[in-house]
């Protein structure tokens, strides 16, 4: 079995196109599709964004620091 690799991105419509294969016309393939897993450095800027658009959230602007620490006692209490 030969086996090529290509990274490609998902495309906005839901789409992947494979261009530039090194196969023959005609040429029966198989097609394996695998999500390549995110990086640790991918994770931390996912959480940080997720984070940010969270803290910008209007009912995240009324808490006050006293409820926020609360809040963290009520969890660190019920374990």
């Amino acid at each position: 079995m030969r086996a090529y690799r290509k990274y490609v991105v998902v495309e906005a419509s839901g789409q992947v196109t494979l261009s530039d294969m090194p196969f023959q016309v005609g040429e029966r393939v198989e097609v394996v599709v695998i999500a390549d897993e995110p990086t640790p450095a991918t994770n931390l800027t996912t959480l940080e964004q997720l984070l940010k658009t969270t803290q910008a959230l209007p009912q995240a602007r009324l808490l006050t620091d006293a409820e926020i620490a609360a809040e963290v006692a009520a969890v660190r209490t019920s374990r």
